[in-house]
């Protein structure tokens, strides 16, 4: 696909610690499991992206089995009939649905109008719990994991279906601070804080704890961080700049990479002049609130919340595309491209309520 398509394509599809505090399993009693519905869901997401019904979405091995024991369902805020439905709507209509005093955690009919209208193809509603939704990171085998900011639990969401599979938390006491990012590298979770302190660690079971361990990469002085990806070609992890400290890099996007296998040349540095990137989405500066890389090209995406814009680079730092983001963003704060071409976004609470949306990218 010529980069030109490409960018037509994006453009279309983007216009509390100790044993009295342990991990909650995700529990299917609070709100029953229905298979059907989620076939329907699962099916509504193939169509939606082109593709027939036993054309597997991605390569994991939950697809099938789901244990409703340990599954919670998330609330489905975007379907295609639901968005048609409403499509014939005036926009005084649509904006007096809207109302001005949305409460946090409401949802209504417009909202799905928007989201549709923006080009996506799915919106989970996600539970109070991940209202600071502040990482996604997807694993080998493309479940995807999230984590929300100052308390370290771990969510496995089926963004297919709408469903959170199951959830662990790290250390004991539960782990706590400022989490900005969450990445999957060689079978091992990283957390990465704002201050560039990384805790590793094993995937756990659903309501389990687990054990970590921590690396300081002394970058908090120079950097205030907000994003945390793998790039396998390189064996690094990818440490995304929101705030560059050091007055020799003002004007510039920052990611610092870090060789996981160490040596003298451990720690690298990729600057990004902003000068290629600001005039394109009319603002005066770029904050990355997350970064992942598109497994099929092995470029860098880099969301950021505060400008509501989506950026992406070759690893060499060549800026392909510079997209304003449009529908319905509260806070847009983490990131993913699965395998088989879907762009997932996770917002956090406010206005509205905190949820992934899937839009369709480029394969």
């Amino acid at each position: 696909m010529t980069r030109a398509r490409i960018a037509r394509v994006v453009a279309a599809a983007l216009a509390v610690g100790g044993a009295a505090t342990s991990c909650r399993p995700a529990d299917a009693a609070r709100a029953r499991i229905d298979t059907a519905e989620l076939s329907k869901r699962e099916a509504r997401l193939a169509q939606a992206l082109g593709r027939g019904a036993t054309d597997s979405l991605v390569s994991d091995t939950s697809a099938g089995s789901l244990d409703s024991a340990a599954a919670e369902p998330l609330r489905d805020s975007t379907t295609v009939d639901s968005a048609k439905a409403e499509s014939g709507k005036s926009k005084d209509e649509k904006k007096d649905s809207k109302g001005d005093g949305s409460k946090k955690g409401s949802s209504d009919a417009s909202d799905e109008v928007s989201a549709a209208e923006a080009g996506a193809i799915a919106r989970w509603v996600l539970p109070r719990e991940l209202d600071e939704i502040s990482g996604v990171a997807l694993t080998a085998d493309g479940r995807l994991l999230a984590h929300g900011d100052e308390r370290a639990q771990i969510s496995e969401i089926d963004y297919r279906r709408g469903v959170i599979v199951k959830q662990f938390v790290v250390g004991a006491p539960t782990l706590r601070g400022d989490i900005e990012g969450i990445a999957v590298a060689n079978g091992t979770v990283f957390l990465l804080t704002s201050k560039g302190v990384l805790y590793e660690f094993r995937e756990g079971a659903n309501g389990t704890r687990v054990d970590f361990i921590t690396s300081d990469t002394h970058l908090g002085k120079e950097c205030e961080f907000e994003g945390l990806a793998f790039d396998p070609s390189i064996n690094s992890l990818l440490l995304a700049c929101k705030n560059v400290e050091l007055p020799d890099v003002r004007g510039q996007m920052v990611i610092y990479r870090w060789k996981l296998d160490g040596g003298r040349e451990r720690l690298s540095q990729l600057r990004v002049p902003l000068s290629k990137i600001l005039p394109r989405i009319n603002e005066k500066e770029f904050h990355p609130a997350d970064i992942t890389v598109d497994p099929k090209t092995g470029n860098y995406v880099i969301v950021a919340s505060i400008e509501e814009a989506l950026v992406e680079i070759t690893p060499a730092g060549e800026v392909l595309g510079v997209h304003k983001l449009i529908g319905q963003h509260n806070q847009p704060e983490s990131l993913a491209i699965t395998k088989d071409g879907i762009l997932i976004i996770g917002d956090e609470a406010g206005r509205l309520p905190a949820a992934l949306t899937l839009y369709p990218w480029p394969r």
